[in-house]
């Protein structure tokens, strides 16, 4: 395992725990590297069940990631309406959405050739 691929899945980690510790829903991690021409080697997905609900996931993963490797998101897009927050992590970006947002442009369609894990939530 490279360094990048060691902390590509640190960050996945703490990301994945920012979501579940304010449950957000339906996780998904959309594994890119071998479609081509692709902006980056991830995309996890989840969503919220309000505006309220996404800021607190967004908070959430920027406190887990930040606290435990020392980064932040090189850019964060969407947070004036919260209804679909874009996170840049470079190599992992973060789609957090409202449900019927999350429905309504279906990105994992787009993504079809990806390879898909679905994280399992307890709540």
């Amino acid at each position: 395992m490279t360094k990048k691929e060691n902390g590509t899945d640190q960050l996945i980690t703490q990301i994945i725990n920012g979501i579940e510790d304010v449950k957000g829903q339906n996780i998904e991690i959309l594994d890119l590297r071998e479609i081509e021409n692709t902006v980056c080697d991830y995309f996890i997905i989840c969503n919220g069940t309000s505006n309220t609900q996404v800021n607190a996931i967004v908070s959430s993963i920027e406190k887990k990631v930040s606290k435990a490797l020392k980064e932040k998101a090189w850019h964060i897009e969407g947070a004036e309406n919260a209804e679909w927050i874009l996170m840049d992590y470079v190599h992992v970006v973060v789609h957090v959405f409202q449900k019927h947002i999350r429905e309504y442009y279906d990105i994992e369609s787009l993504w079809g050739d990806a390879k898909t894990v679905k994280i399992e939530t307890s709540y």
